[in-house]
């Protein structure tokens, strides 16, 4: 049994049944990607061109297709960072963008 888990976007949220294992999993990668992000910030006083990171392509397949993207390479920080979010099943399909802190704080919340 999946417990419903409430992203929270600009306008409105998206709440679809997720795993607890599925969340850590997404949580991992989102702490990856807040890693990589916080080093570029760093970097990018020290050096003059900072080194190209690869984007994090997050896939789940459950009761639901949950697809997150984000390319680090464009945001100067995490907090400043936008992630592409795809959610479908059989009956519908909603691709918006978020704020990766509030996806990563809406993340961390569900698994508290």
């Amino acid at each position: 049994m999946s417990t419903p888990l409430t992203l929270n976007l600009s306008q409105g949220s998206l709440r679809f049944a997720f795993s607890s294992e599925a969340a850590l999993d997404l949580k991992t990668a989102l702490d990856q990607l807040m890693t990589t992000l916080k080093a570029a910030t760093a970097q990018a006083g020290e050096a003059p061109r900072r080194t190209v990171q690869p984007s994090l392509e997050y896939r789940h397949t459950g009761e639901v297709f949950l697809e997150v993207f984000c390319n680090p390479n464009i945001w100067p920080s995490p907090f400043a960072a936008k992630v592409l979010l795809t959610l479908r099943d059989e009956r519908i399909r909603v691709t918006t963008e978020a704020e990766l802190s509030q996806i990563y704080e809406d993340i961390n919340t569900y698994l508290s």
